[in-house]
C-alpha cells in the first residue's frame, strides 16, 4: 500500500528559520525585486498575488508566472542563481514574507524533514510550469486563457476555490497566454455570453469553464 504523502507544512517550516524574516505589506503594482537584482532570498505568499515577468534584450515584456496564496517565489538562489531572472510585482495589496537565503540554507540542511517537504513542494511549482509549456505549445488561445482563469481562482488545487478573481487587464492576460488583446476580448464576451463567467465587483470564474478546457 502506497503511502499518503504529509502536506508541505508551510508554517512550521517558517517556524524551523527563526530569525531572517521579514513581512511585507506590499501595495497593488509594487515590485518586490527587478530582473537583475541580486538573488539573496526567497519569497512566500502569505495572502494576495504576485506575477512574475521577464523582459527581453529588445524590451519585450512577458508574463511567466502567477503566483498566490502560499506560494513560494524567488528559490533559484537556492540553487545558485547570483542574480534574478525575472521581476516580481503585486498583483493586488499582498502579504509576503522575505526570507534570507542564509537561513532557509541552514534548515534545509539541519532538517532533513523540511528539507523533503520543502523540495516536493518545489516539485510540484516545476511539474506546473511543464504544464503551463505544454498549453502554450499545443492549446489554442481560448483555452490557454480560460486555464489561466481557472488557476487564478483556484480551481484543480488543494486550496479551496475562490471564484472571484483580482481583476487583471486584458492586455495582461494577452501577455500570459501569448495572444492579442482583441482576442482576449473576444474570448472574455464568449465566456461572458455563455454564462462561463460573470462580473460582479470582480470576476467571477464559474466551474463551467472547465468544459472549454474538456472540449476537443
Amino acid at each position: 500500500m502506497k503511502a499518503k504523502r504529509l502536506p508541505f507544512d508551510v508554517h512550521a517550516f517558517l517556524t524551523k528559520i527563526g530569525a531572517g524574516r521579514t513581512v511585507i505589506s506590499c501595495r497593488k503594482n509594487q515590485k518586490l525585486f527587478s530582473q537583475g537584482d541580486p538573488a539573496d532570498a526567497i519569497f512566500y505568499i502569505q495572502d494576495g498575488k504576485v506575477k512574475l515577468t521577464v523582459i527581453s534584450k529588445q524590451g519585450k515584456e512577458a508574463v511567466v508566472g502567477i503566483l498566490g496564496t502560499n506560494d513560494f517565489f524567488g528559490e533559484g538562489c537556492l540553487a545558485g542563481q547570483s542574480v534574478r531572472m525575472a521581476s516580481a510585482t503585486a498583483m493586488s495589496a499582498c502579504e509576503v514574507m522575505r526570507l534570507e537565503k542564509e537561513h532557509v540554507v541552514r534548515v534545509l540542511h539541519d532538517e532533513p524533514t523540511f528539507s523533503e517537504l520543502f523540495l516536493t513542494h518545489l516539485l510540484s511549482r516545476n511539474i506546473r510550469l511543464e504544464e503551463d509549456l505544454v498549453d502554450q505549445l499545443f492549446n489554442s488561445s481560448e483555452k490557454r486563457l480560460a486555464r489561466v482563469q481557472l488557476l487564478l481562482a483556484n480551481y484543480g488545487k488543494e486550496a479551496k476555490p475562490e471564484p472571484v478573481i483580482p481583476k487583471l487587464s486584458q492586455e495582461t492576460l494577452a501577455e500570459i497566454i501569448g495572444t492579442t488583446r482583441s482576442r482576449v476580448n473576444h474570448f472574455m464576451n464568449k465566456f461572458r455570453r455563455l454564462g462561463l463567467v460573470s462580473y460582479n465587483g470582480g470576476l467571477r470564474v464559474h466551474s463551467s469553464l472547465l468544459n472549454v478546457i474538456l472540449h476537443d
